[in-house]
């Protein structure tokens, strides 16, 4: 029987997905946040702490879990994208994505022959079940990251590639593309702009549009923007906000 990927099927129905990050390499952390209810996980091998033994462990604490396991690639490499569909991922982003030469390559290393080239074998994948090459093409979920400023200004040829699902906004590096620090003030306004850009060209070529959220709150009101595809919070910036909201109590 066909898995579901229930994360890709709200996207798809025009509802947004919440997700958390992971980033500290921990598979009992994993676990605990897949089990939270969120919709995904979102496993870091670009940024976080994992390698590849941690990676496999975490993808086995979250499976049955509920959340749906995706992850984000080092770089749009094929054998590393392999991998983490190998070991189980139902969604994969992919970094730096800025010409939609480099999405088709993201696309093609994603799915299985005839519809991509992905290699023909996997590991944990197998567990679930000996249907999956049946469904995995369809279930997956597939979203190159728009952030840099070549990126926006090529966001609807980037969507309008076959077997990109969507895209996941990075504002820190499409700050830094247009010419601004992360976070300022003086970045607000022309990121506003480009975000809206890639929403609109999303609508136009009938893909989810994504972004990298600061938090829970932050989440609501990117939904709010029309974004869909959502990481709200990861398991540092909830550890250190729980550490922080604990010391003002403890010091009064």
């Amino acid at each position: 029987m066909a898995l579901v990927n229930t994360a890709k099927k709200k996207l798809l129905a025009g509802e947004p997905a919440f997700g958390y990050a992971l980033g500290v390499g921990s598979p009992l952390v994993a676990e605990i946040l897949a089990g939270s209810g969120i919709d995904f996980i979102l496993l870091d091998r670009q940024h976080g702490a994992f390698g590849s033994e941690s990676t496999i462990a975490s993808f086995a604490a979250m499976r049955n879990r509920g959340a749906t396991i995706m992850a984000r690639v080092a770089r749009n490499n094929y054998t590393q994208i392999g991998r983490l569909l190998d070991e189980g991922a139902l969604g994969i982003v992919v970094p730096m994505v800025d010409t939609p030469e480099q999405a088709r390559e993201a696309a093609d290393a994603c799915r299985l022959p005839p519809v991509g080239n992905r290699s023909w074998g996997w590991g944990s994948a197998a567990n679930y079940g000996d249907d999956y090459p049946t469904w995995i093409n369809d279930e997956l979920f597939v979203a190159v990251q728009i952030e840099s400023k070549l990126a926006v200004e090529n966001a609807e040829a980037i969507l309008s590639t076959p077997g990109v699902d969507g895209c996941w906004i990075g504002p820190g590096d499409l700050s830094l593309s247009l010419g601004f620090q992360p976070g300022s003030a003086e970045a607000a306004e022309p990121l506003h702009r480009a975000i809206e850009q890639v929403i609109q060209a999303c609508k136009n070529t009938g893909k989810v549009p994504g972004y990298a959220g600061g938090g829970p709150a932050h989440g609501v009101e990117l939904a709010k923007q029309g974004l869909r595809f959502i990481t709200a919070g990861s398991d540092v910036s909830f550890l250190k906000s729980g550490a922080a909201e604990g010391l003002k109590i403890l010091r009064g």
